[in-house]
């Protein structure tokens, strides 16, 4: 199984949020992000700025 991870873009570098990520749901408040091992978490105020399918990895931003 292809393991994506979760990255938040900030102050021009990243930072790894979550491993093992098996679903993300856009809302009007933000993201519910659910991992393998910890279950679904919420994220208000981030979205989805690009995704490396290659890499596996989703790269966030804080939308304020």
């Amino acid at each position: 199984m292809c393991q994506t991870s979760a990255l938040m873009e900030k102050d021009g570098g990243e930072e790894l949020l979550l491993e093992n990520v098996t679903r993300i749901e856009v809302d009007e408040d933000g993201l519910n992000i659910t991992t393998l091992f910890e279950g679904t978490n919420a994220w208000p105020k981030t979205a989805i700025r690009r995704i490396d399918f290659a890499a596996g990895k989703v790269y966030l931003y804080n939308k304020a």
